[in-house]
């Protein structure tokens, strides 16, 4: 190009203020994966996490970082029952500690919520008095069943397992809580809230988007940990396992309660585990 031709072109220069105008905004603070595990090992375990400061839950952001925050959860539990057998311990004993191990982690949420589930849904003949019975903090004979029934199913599936190799035992309940806590999360995607001032409300709606990614998630972690102690065919039956329970979980919420809240959301990751566990006993 001639001299004179590129003094007749305009100049290539941005206007500073419109090149700030449509410049892409950084992410606002608490929008990364680290922020989301954060958040997810606040609300559903008692697990140090750091000093950062605590943000509001949302339920969207917590349902892609859960199954790691899952994972994470899992692994004093775990280590417990392989330490405990590895170390003489009997297999029933050890895999009693860690069921409480994993109780205490989790702050006993999910047994808290599977016992209230069972009272509100079976001890009220209305939905206004079930979900009275569900903001209850005292549990009734159909709460105390069922946490017990809850407990002792685990200490018995871990238990049976680590007689024969605690290294499977460990596998096979990790695979099975990460499953059952993100599947249980399908009751929040199916069902609009029950009660407008609950937890379930206050943690905002759960995108579909983010929910099947966090399943996927859940679904590949609970292969590659639980795989190595069972086999495809287990795993796939396992998480089939969850899927139809939580979309049977979800339409007796519809019909009892016509909504879901946290105590369901929580009962439903609890039934979801123990199927789980269920299907990887019997394909194992």
């Amino acid at each position: 190009m001639t001299q004179k031709a590129q003094e007749a072109a305009p100049e290539d220069k941005i206007d500073p203020a419109l090149r700030d105008e449509y410049r892409p905004s950084p992410l606002p603070p608490g929008m990364g994966l680290k922020d989301d595990l954060v958040m997810a090992l606040r609300f559903f375990s008692r697990l140090p996490s750091g000093g950062s400061a605590h943000e509001k839950p949302d339920l969207g952001r917590m349902a892609m970082a859960l199954p790691l925050a899952s994972a994470i959860m899992g692994i004093l539990p775990v280590l417990l029952l392989v330490g405990g057998v590895w170390a003489g311990l009997p297999p029933y004993f050890a895999a009693a500690l860690a069921v409480a191990a994993m109780v205490l982690v989790g702050g006993a949420m999910m047994e808290d919520a599977l016992a209230d589930a069972a009272d509100g849904l079976f001890g009220g003949s209305t939905p206004e008095r079930r979900l009275d019975i569900l903001k209850d903090s005292r549990h009734g004979t159909y709460g105390v069943a069922a946490l017990c029934l809850f407990l002792l199913l685990r200490v018995t599936a871990l238990g049976s397992v680590a007689t024969i190799n605690p290294l499977a035992a460990a596998g096979l309940w990790l695979a099975a809580n990460i499953a059952g806590r993100s599947g249980g999360l399908w009751v929040a995607l199916a069902l609009p809230p029950a009660r407008k001032d609950g937890a379930s409300a206050a943690a905002g709606t759960l995108p579909t988007s983010r929910f099947w990614v966090g399943a996927a998630l859940a679904s590949l972690l609970a292969l590659l940990i639980g795989g190595p102690a069972s086999s495809l065919l287990a795993i796939v039956a396992a998480l089939v396992a969850v899927m139809l329970v939580a979309l049977g979980w979800s339409a007796l919420c519809r019909r009892l309660v016509g909504g879901q809240t946290g105590d369901l959301i929580g009962a439903a990751g609890a039934l979801g585990e123990i199927a789980a566990l269920a299907l990887l006993l019997i394909f194992s």
